[in-house]
């Protein structure tokens, strides 16, 4: 009621938030903190250039919305309130702090089909890409850009692939920035493998995009969901491209097909993993000098131990 009272006075809607956050630890507040989302962003637009209630709004937005994830509970976000959003991002775009907030909470809103639509209608690309050129070696915001980059170019409405083309050399230069970052480098993989898709790298960008993806695989043989994503990345290269393909071979820092190996070995009791590697290597025996250099490093062993572990898959 206050809020609403006096939506006019940025002081009061600071000190509102502020004292709506201490009730985040309690369980039983859960409920009407929900209630409370849009009131929120609506002091957040209407407030928008007080750079600390969009921090000290993000951040409660934040709070709220990963209980309700865990809930299964989704806030009720209209377009108005993504469209603030957005608002903030293209006023306080030289807050890293503010920045990563705000990317963090698109990022958990565009694996809604609904408001990942609302973004793109809104036109988030450039801002998205604008933001991670800008703050390149800021993890907390890379991290949370990939993210919603992969969200719509996944997404089912129909997408923009002259601007999804765009975002691929911005992601390239990101996973290049933060390779050895593992979670960084799963979130651009998955966004370099959705990009692939969606046919939206060029000629020139299949051999250079190739060897990255081997060198994440590299760098960071333990993560399993970015063997996954590399993986399939992969496969929709060579899918595309022979060039792609003898760089997998031809790579100056090793074997793509070890490589490869390597990955299979340390994930094998990840089905999801194996499966995703088997699609790369579905892809790879489409080329001869792939195939016999498969056959020279005994590429059929492992397959067989695959089909074995794996009999009815």
């Amino acid at each position: 009621e206050i809020m609403q009272a006096f939506w006019h006075i940025e002081l009061v809607q600071v000190k509102a938030i502020q004292h709506l956050t201490s009730f985040i630890r309690d369980r039983s507040a859960f409920p009407y903190l929900l209630m409370v989302t849009e009131l929120i962003t609506s002091a957040m637009k209407t407030h928008v250039d007080s750079l600390k209630l969009q921090v000290d709004g993000c951040s409660l937005l934040l709070e709220i919305l990963n209980p309700a994830l865990e809930l299964d509970v989704m806030m009720v976000l209209d377009e108005n309130m993504i469209s603030s959003l957005l608002d903030i991002v293209r006023k306080h775009s030289e807050s890293e702090e503010l920045l990563s907030l705000v990317c963090t909470l698109l990022m958990v809103l565009s694996a809604s089909e609904v408001i990942a639509e609302n973004l793109w209608e809104l036109g988030v690309i450039p801002d998205l890409l604008s933001t991670l050129l800008n703050f390149v070696h800021n993890a907390n915001i890379c991290l949370p850009c990939c993210g919603v980059l992969w969200s719509l170019a996944v997404s089912e409405t129909n997408i923009d692939r002259a601007l999804l083309a765009s975002a691929a050399p911005v992601v390239f230069e990101v996973l290049q920035e933060h390779i050895q970052n593992g979670a960084i480098a799963e979130s651009a993989c998955s966004a370099l493998w959705a990009l692939s898709l969606q046919g939206c790298l060029t000629e020139n960008e299949y051999e250079p995009t190739t060897a990255l993806l081997l060198d994440a695989l590299r760098m960071n043989p333990g993560r399993p969901v970015l063997v996954k994503n590399a993986c399939l990345a992969l496969a929709s290269l060579l899918r595309l491209s022979e060039t792609a393909a003898l760089r997998l071979i031809t790579d100056s820092k090793g074997s793509g097909i070890n490589l490869i190996k390597d990955a299979c070995c340390f994930h094998f009791d990840d089905p999801e993993a194996v499966e995703n590697i088997c699609i790369l290597i579905n892809e790879m025996i489409q080329y001869e000098d792939i195939v016999l250099d498969m056959l020279s490093q005994k590429m059929e062993e492992l397959l067989f131990e695959i089909k074995c572990q794996f009999p009815s898959s």
